[in-house]
């Protein structure tokens, strides 16, 4: 395939970011889109344009002024009904419009994992007002988890232990929520031994790739660090394989997608997929040969991957803004530094909010413990203060 290509960023943030330096590498041309300005990918792009993506009009106006040969969304509050139209017009969508426009919301992807392709779920239901959520509830049973079926990174999901918490969990889903559906998802909670990230890579030409399981732990539905990687029962990970493949196999296209998966004792249950980059697998910055932004990368350029392999034991975790503020300042960065093994990223983010991922300390080790160990010790150790 020729290079360079022009490739159209859908969302700018810490993930375009890092995907937009992967491909610049490559040779290819980026306009970085997102709804406000000097956002992280528009500080490594060619170019940058600042507008509403829910808006259909906006967004074709954005096409036809830069004529991309590639459209990469990386957000969900895209109005993907537009990609469609885009997509029959010649320009390829990644992964491709169907597949963005399915697992943009949990409820569409949800559907068709569990309805039309009949693997396994959490016990689910919708809802559009509290008075539904209590219905749902009741027929679900407690504990269970609700959250909006479109967000990113946690935003608005809750553990609802009784029936006394739906209403907060349900006000906290609306204020977690991109895009404009007032709807949740309510699921049963599921008592799992841990949670993966399956990197899952559909190739133009080749077969389905898979990077080594990450493992993730998360605080109020948000990633807080992930480690790779696992000595995982093999009869499991073949089940998460197989699952990773069979969904992605349905929605098609290529690219990079990240597959969520419950790992029980007896089974693989399927939680949630990505058609992109996930923030989990930022720990693949440093422990792997390749990373999933290179990886997402090549197979949207049909380039060759010949193999994935891992460099060492290797952890992430998130630094969190304490409070709102404008234009952070990163105080215990060189503390941070002084560990052998850690390496930090300050994504640029103009301002924070309470519980916003503002960077992430990377560490390699030769081993996990060591690994986790070093990353949350460097994430302590840096603060923002603000101007």
């Amino acid at each position: 395939m020729p290079l360079p290509k022009k490739i159209l960023l859908l969302g700018s943030g810490e993930l375009g970011k890092e995907f937009a330096i992967s491909a610049k590498r490559l040779g290819c041309q980026i306009v970085a889109c997102d709804n406000y300005p000097n956002a992280p990918a528009h500080q490594v792009a060619d170019e940058q344009e600042v507008f509403n993506m829910l808006s259909a009009p906006e967004l074709k106006n954005i096409v036809t002024k830069h004529a991309p040969d590639i459209i990469v969304p990386e957000i969900e509050a895209i109005r993907t009904e537009a990609l469609i139209d885009l997509e029959s017009q010649g320009i390829q969508v990644v992964p491709n419009a169907n597949a963005v426009n399915y697992t943009m919301n949990r409820d569409r992807i949800r559907d068709l994992v569990a309805e039309n392709l009949g693997i396994r779920t959490a016990i689910y239901g919708y809802a559009e007002s509290e008075k539904e959520c209590l219905n749902v509830a009741n027929s679900i049973k407690y504990p269970l988890v609700m959250k909006p079926v479109m967000s990113s990174s946690g935003k608005g999901q809750s553990l609802v232990k009784s029936e006394s918490e739906l209403k907060r969990a349900w006000e906290y889903a609306q204020s977690g929520m991109r895009g404009d559906r007032e709807r949740v998802i309510l699921e049963e909670y599921i008592d799992f031994k841990y949670e993966i990230t399956l990197l899952t890579i559909r190739q133009k030409q080749g077969s389905t790739l898979f990077c080594s399981p990450i493992v993730h732990r998360q605080e109020r539905g948000d990633y807080q660090e992930s480690w790779q990687p696992i000595e995982m029962n093999q009869d499991r990970l073949r089940e998460a394989q197989e699952i990773a493949k069979k969904v992605t196999d349905q929605l098609g296209g290529v690219g990079l997608f990240g597959v969520e998966l419950f790992i029980t004792d007896d089974e693989v249950i399927f939680s949630e997929l990505s058609p992109r980059p996930h923030d989990t697998g930022m720990v693949t910055l440093v422990s792997q040969n390749l990373s999933e932004f290179d990886l997402h990368a090549r197979s949207i350029l049909g380039l060759p991957i010949p193999e994935i392999l891992i460099n060492k034991p290797a952890a992430s975790h998130v630094v969190l803004a304490e409070k709102d503020g404008m234009s952070p300042k990163y105080i215990g960065v060189e503390d941070a530094l002084s560990i052998a093994g850690v390496d930090v990223r300050i994504f640029g983010k103009t301002t924070s909010r309470v519980n916003r991922r503002m960077a992430v300390c990377l560490a390699t080790a030769d081993s996990v413990k060591e690994a986790r160990q070093k990353a949350s010790k460097a994430a302590k150790l840096i603060s923002l203060e603000y101007e």
